[in-house]
């Protein structure tokens, strides 16, 4: 059996990651930082699947180590997912909100990754995906820091595909577009059919749409693409 870990899976997103690789066949590895109950409640829904359930915070410097404490074999699937997003002007935004927000999105996915690649490369078979954001390939005003770490996502994608190919690791990344999750809760009902109405299919994508494309990612169908950022997001480009 194949093991997925799967960062911020009590997310509307990561839950339907999870939900996905489970019936794809994977053991899986389900990271929470708070919401302990959703991640319990996942676990009593993935009936016949080998699940594990760990908890960090990985906007703190030691999460990441925290988390690897708590892995027990060897992970053949990698899956960037964790994030929070501000909304806001920038000059409101405090220090150490950006400081957690560069730490949460792009330092401790780097290093998770690093030290998850030795056992990957030994096997020469592995493969990473990232949860990025449409406003990593476009950027938003007033989410100026969350659209500079996830371009830094992708960039990371990017570099990181060329430097593990030699070693049958793929790296790739999904970007959502807007997402029916708990991220878009900070708008009203009126916003969020006006976004729609900007969006080519005319509506807000489903977290299953997702994570069928990181299923397809990870899919012998997808065996020679690698270094992609994969746009979800019904032909909203902004």
């Amino acid at each position: 059996m194949k093991y997925a870990l799967i960062t911020g899976a009590s997310g509307g997103i990561g839950a339907s990651i999870a939900q996905q690789l489970a019936r794809d066949g994977y053991g899986l590895f389900l990271h929470y930082n708070k919401n302990k109950e959703r991640i319990e409640t996942l676990k009593t829904e993935l009936v016949n699947v080998c699940v594990t359930a760990v908890q960090a915070d990985l906007s703190e410097v030691d999460g990441v180590d925290s988390l690897l404490a708590q892995i027990d074999r060897p992970i053949d699937v990698l899956i960037h997912n964790c994030g929070n997003s501000y909304y806001g002007l920038i000059t409101d935004m405090s220090d150490e909100c950006v400081k957690r927000m560069v730490q949460l999105h792009v330092t401790s996915p780097v290093l998770l990754t690093k030290k998850l690649l030795p056992a990957m490369i030994r096997k020469k078979s592995g493969n990473i995906v990232v949860i990025s954001s449409i406003w990593g390939l476009t950027g938003a005003s007033c989410e100026v820091v969350y659209s500079m770490v996830k371009g830094g996502q992708n960039a990371f994608v990017k570099a990181l595909a060329k430097e593990l190919a030699p070693s049958g690791i793929r790296v790739n990344a999904v970007a959502p577009g807007a997402i029916r999750t708990e991220m878009l809760q900070l708008f009203s009902d009126e916003e969020l059919q006006s976004i729609a109405q900007d969006i080519p299919l005319g509506r807000i994508g489903e977290p299953n749409e997702v994570a069928k494309t990181v299923s397809f990612l990870l899919s012998e169908a997808a065996s020679y693409i690698t270094g992609q950022i994969i746009s979800v997001n019904g032909g909203w480009y902004c």
